[in-house]
Order: structure tokens, then sequence, then C-alpha cells
């Protein structure tokens, strides 16, 4: 997997799972994925080593995904969304009776029946 497919891949767990990560490591992480600053840039912007950075940065990476593993917030949503898009190709096929069993379908695994 190329560096550019893992850098989506953690930003969308960090827009899932951000918030239960500390304010210093919501920052680092900000700073280093999103604002592209150095390890450098950073560790001098919040006056601690690059090494204390690169450390903050791979437990943020560790935590999101250990929280991804546990609470596949963001596979239940992409599993949602595709089921919703093959909802309304089927509605939009004049298909409602099949949408309908669909939409139940979607409904009982929600509720975890």
């Amino acid at each position: 997997m190329d560096e550019l497919v893992k850098n989506e891949i953690l930003g969308d767990l960090y827009a899932y799972y951000g918030k239960l990560l500390t304010k210093n490591q919501q920052d680092y992480f900000e700073d280093y994925y999103y604002n592209d600053l150095s390890l450098g840039e950073i560790a001098l912007n919040h006056q601690v080593s690059r090494q204390a950075v690169y450390d903050n940065l791979r437990r943020c990476r560790k935590l999101l995904t250990n929280y991804e593993e546990k609470l596949h917030m963001q596979r239940d949503y992409n599993d949602i969304e595709q089921k919703l898009t093959k909802i309304s190709v089927t509605i939009k096929e004049n298909q409602p009776a099949c949408a309908l069993s669909q939409i139940e379908q979607l409904l009982s695994k929600m509720r975890g029946e």
C-alpha cells in the first residue's frame, strides 16, 4: 500500500475518532497530515523534540487503527452508504417492493436483529 493511500485511510479514521485523541495528538496529527508540516517544524512550533513528534504521530496512527478495529464506525458507515446507494438505484429503476425489502434488511442489520 503506498503512502498516499495510507494517509487517506488515516485521514478518514481521524474524521471518525480524532476527538478521542488528546489535544496535543490532534494538533500534531493535523499539522503533519493536513498542514503538511515536517517533524522539525512541528517540534519547533510545540517546543518539543522531533522524536517526541514522531512518537506521538506513531501513537496516533496506532490509536486510530485500534479504535476502528474495536468500534467499526468507518466500516459500518461505508456498508450503510453502499446499501443506501443500491436502494436508491432500485427506486430509480421503479422497483419499490424490492427497495422496501432492502430497507427492511438494512434496518434489521442496524438494530442487530
